[in-house]
């Protein structure tokens, strides 16, 4: 067993020898590929460093440079002209519409996003309480001035009264100067007494007078707020505009300050809340164009009319108290009134409504 062992160990190393001796094809091919393979990278380096080294390409680029320098200055040269904001809307007074007397609604004229005129019939109330209550201080009018007439011709008949116990006085007090036998003192006293007594009369005849007269101007007055009421009975439209949020019906019994309807005026403007950084250059009368989001492509000018004297927290409910606790500034927004110079007439605008406002303040 032990020289065939050794026989083959012989074998083996024999073989590495010969092994060791034939030359390494395989690793000569793959070096030549890697080779090849760099020199193809290099190649197309080269190639792309030399492309970007023509001077056209150069001068390309640097022409790209400059045209894009160019617009940026172009544009911020016109945009530092202009100020705008998205934190704007259309706005007006809406006008409340509300009754001014108690009653039960028997005609409603209207409907809902309706345009009506000054003048125009809105509501009905019924009008027979009104019409009650008219007819009576009419009455009490009339009663009152027959009283007067009365109280004319008891003045009249007290006033004649008086003139004849006077010149009976009168006669008496002469006759007893100058013939005193003639009249009895209690003629004298008599007459005294007549004429003291007619003269009160005469004075409670005026005075009735004036109470009546009084009295009449009192009903007057109450036929006239009588009337007035009747008159509020028929509820008018008191602007032009279009009905919004109609709420009362036929029947219902409405009170009065209870809203019935709102009324959006036709004259309409834009309050735009400018940052107070973009008002440095802003002034009444300067040109503006609106963008609104319901109308694309409409071409809306309008003019700034004013600037509030104030920013909008000024006017909240709770303004902020700044003296207490620490505080971080914040930009304030001041709402500026643009008046739309020519309204488009093929699109509903509406108080609320969103816009873009572009002011030309250069």
């Amino acid at each position: 067993m032990a020289p065939d062992e050794g026989r083959r160990a012989a074998a083996r190393e024999k073989d590495d020898r010969d092994s060791s001796s034939r030359p390494d094809w395989h690793d000569h091919d793959e070096r030549a590929a890697l080779d090849e393979e760099q020199k193809q990278d290099h190649e197309e380096a080269e190639k792309k460093r030399s492309f970007f080294r023509r001077p056209l390409v150069r001068l390309g680029a640097l022409v790209v440079i400059a045209a894009v320098v160019a617009a940026g200055v172009l544009w911020w040269l016109n945009a530092r002209h202009y100020e705008d904001t998205d934190d704007a809307f259309v706005d007006t007074h809406i006008v409340h519409l509300s009754p001014q007397i108690s009653g039960r609604v028997t005609k409603v004229y209207v409907n809902d996003n309706e345009q009506v005129h000054t003048g125009q019939p809105l509501v009905e109330i019924d009008p027979a309480d009104v019409q009650a209550k008219l007819a009576q201080v009419e009455a009490q009018q009339e009663q009152a001035e027959t009283q007067y007439q009365q109280a004319l011709a008891t003045e009249k008949g007290a006033a004649a009264q008086a003139e004849n116990a006077s010149r009976d006085l009168e006669r008496y007090r002469t006759l007893q100067k100058t013939t005193p036998q003639a009249v009895a003192q209690q003629q004298l006293d008599q007459a005294v007494a007549t004429a003291t007594n007619t003269a009160a009369q005469l004075a409670a005849a005026r005075a009735q007078i004036a109470s009546s007269k009084a009295l009449i101007d009192v009903y007057k007055a109450q036929v006239e707020a009588a009337k007035l009421d009747l008159s509020y009975t028929h509820i008018v439209s008191p602007i032009d505009g279009h009905v919004a949020q109609r709420s009362v019906a036929v029947g219902n019994y409405i009170s009065p300050g209870q809203e019935l309807m709102a009324i959006v005026p036709l004259q309409l403007w834009v309050t735009a809340n400018f940052k107070e950084t973009q008002l440095t250059y802003m002034r009444p009368g300067q040109a503006a164009t609106i963008e609104v989001d319901a109308c694309p492509g409409e071409d809306i000018r309008g003019h700034v009319d004013s600037v509030q004297r104030g920013a909008g927290q000024a006017f909240g409910i709770l303004p902020p108290e700044n003296a207490t606790g620490n505080y971080v500034k914040v930009v304030q927004r001041v709402p500026v009134k643009i008046v739309l110079d020519n309204p488009p007439k093929d699109c509903l605008l509406g108080p609320g409504m969103s816009v873009v406002p572009t002011v030309k303040v250069r």
